[in-house]
């Protein structure tokens, strides 16, 4: 998920859900997520505002429209939500498997992790 390329992305293996934790490395402030994917229907994301990976707590849960032959675009508006950690849940899928191609996130860092 690193990588900035685009054709690359992180994909399911076919049973549900399927998580990943994406982390920022210091607490931030998070104004704008914008999500592309491929045949995700439903799809949660938790919160952490902890130093390690635990004690999430949920924070969006949308439904996301199948775009045909195209990547789906779903783009968050978030007001003051602070996290250092984000896990992204498929709950669902279009198919038997989903894909994840990029995550882009915009807001400004509050603290740095000591």
């Amino acid at each position: 998920m690193e990588s900035r390329n685009p054709e690359t992305f992180w994909t399911t293996t076919g049973m549900f859900p399927q998580e990943f934790i994406v982390c920022f490395h210091r607490l931030v402030k998070i104004e704008r997520l914008v999500i592309r994917s491929y045949f995700v229907r439903t799809l949660k994301i938790e919160k952490s505002t902890a130093k390690e990976p635990v004690d999430f707590e949920q924070w969006i849960e949308r439904d996301i429209v199948h775009t045909e032959g195209q990547l789906q675009k779903e783009e968050i508006m978030a007001r003051d939500d602070q996290a250092t950690y984000l896990r992204f849940i498929i709950t669902s899928a279009f198919d038997h498997i989903a894909a994840v191609y990029s995550i882009s996130a915009e807001g400004v860092a509050v603290s740095d992790l000591s």
